[in-house]
């Protein structure tokens, strides 16, 4: 059971025991937003598997090529608390319309690119549209699912970008060896699929507006900062590595893009598993230790890298286990969030979202720079990587020493619906 109070929403949108009807219903509305975070996830995740073919067509580095990832997930960071302040106003569903058309425009753009800098200003396009995809839909779960199945309910649209290093990453991959634009355009028409389903499957949700000052607020509280600096740490050490994940893998693969598209699946689905799991262990155990565990798996993971790397077996089981580690984070990070301040929780869970990206970026960038800087090889990444999140574990084990003071639940968001109507 949720141990932590949560959005509250009223209870004529979902009966609080579940017929095998009312769960289809919410399955069928979060379906789509899960369809969103795929998309987004895709994109975001697709290009580091594309790094060394996106370098060769663009006649620039690998490292700087690398620069598409940061400059995507900074923009994404930055752009999110305007870009939710500005749709504050508009129904979920509205919302997430806007900005997936963008998404999937600034795709477009990107696949038509033949020069770095038409590819590097179309990544900032798309990022802005993906700004607020992930907390809008993570927003939009929490509020319809009720509180006994809540983090089950973020796990399944969260799995959307689980999902994506699962399929969309080694598929995009695969995809992209005969032309890495192609893969752009998949994307694309996955938001597009991803717009048909919200429009068709999707309710009108409302949830409580809130200017840019109201969504910055929560950043002059040092307990919210301590937790958002978890989470971008924790990702600073995870794309420090991963953004070169294809040259860090060269001597398990040999250069074979299909053993790199096998070894992508095998961190995918472990991804994937970590993320289901972390759903129900979030709904059963305390989020602080589930996260602990998580990160201290993690470090050992990235601090194998340069032993586990070298042959194709050990990489499997090292990519599947590291893909465990990473899937559990994001989870019972926004459970933390949530129980600080349920009525302020949609502000919460898009500052996370920035926090997120921040860390990509970081580690992007942190990543390149070890490269050209430190003349690591990209294997060697993951010993870097690994002091970061360990790092990031002292100080998560820090945040949790003080305990959680939840505040008092607001009015309810309010949903238009055919639900709402029979009842």
């Amino acid at each position: 059971m949720d141990k932590h109070p949560c959005i509250a929403y009223s209870a004529d949108h979902l009966p609080t025991r579940h017929s095998g009807k009312a769960e289809r219903s919410l399955l069928k509305r979060l379906l789509p937003l899960a369809l969103a975070t795929f998309a987004v996830g895709t994109d975001g995740y697709v290009i580091a598997g594309l790094l060394p073919s996106i370098a060769a067509d663009l006649a620039v580095s690998t490292p700087a090529a690398g620069q598409l990832v940061t400059v995507f997930a900074l923009t994404l960071a930055l752009s999110a608390p305007v870009m939710g302040a500005l749709t504050s106003g508009l129904d979920r569903r509205s919302a997430l319309v806007i900005a997936l058309g963008v998404f999937v425009i600034g795709n477009a753009v990107t696949a038509l690119g033949t020069s770095y800098e038409v590819v590097m200003a179309a990544r900032i396009v798309t990022a802005v549209g993906a700004g607020i995809i992930t907390s809008a839909a993570s927003s939009t779960a929490a509020a319809i699912a009720p509180p006994e199945r809540r983090g089950r309910a973020l796990a399944f649209v969260l799995g959307g970008l689980t999902l994506a290093t699962a399929l969309g990453l080694p598929l995009g991959t695969l995809i992209g060896r005969t032309d890495w634009h192609i893969t752009l355009w998949a994307v694309a028409g996955i938001g597009l699929l991803a717009i048909i389903g919200i429009i068709v499957g999707l309710p009108s949700v409302t949830l409580p507006a809130a200017s840019l000052p109201d969504r910055l607020r929560p950043l002059k509280q040092g307990r919210v900062l301590a937790l958002l600096a978890v989470t971008s740490l924790a990702f600073l050490g995870t794309y420090t590595l991963y953004t070169y994940i294809a040259p860090a893998l060269r001597d398990a693969t040999g250069g074979n893009e299909s053993l790199l598209t096998l070894i992508l699946l095998a961190w995918g689905i472990g991804t994937l598993a970590g993320n289901i799991t972390a759903g129900r262990l979030v709904d059963r155990h305390d989020s602080a230790r589930v996260l602990t565990g998580s990160l201290a798996l993690a470090a050992l993971a990235l601090a194998l890298t340069p032993l586990a790397t070298r042959a194709l077996a050990p990489t499997l089981v090292w990519a599947a286990v590291w893909g465990v580690s990473v899937g559990v984070i994001v989870v019972p990070q926004q459970h933390r969030l949530i129980a600080l301040s349920p009525a302020a929780a949609p502000v919460l869970l898009g500052l996370n979202s920035s926090a997120l990206y921040i860390g990509v970026a970081l580690g992007g960038g942190f990543g390149g720079l070890a490269q050209e800087w430190l003349g690591l090889a990209p294997a060697e990444l993951g010993l870097v990587a690994a002091g970061v999140t360990v790092l990031t574990l002292l100080w998560h084990l820090g945040t949790t020493r003080r305990p959680v003071a939840p505040a008092p639940v607001t009015p309810a968001p309010t949903s238009a619906g055919p639900e709402k109507s029979k009842a």
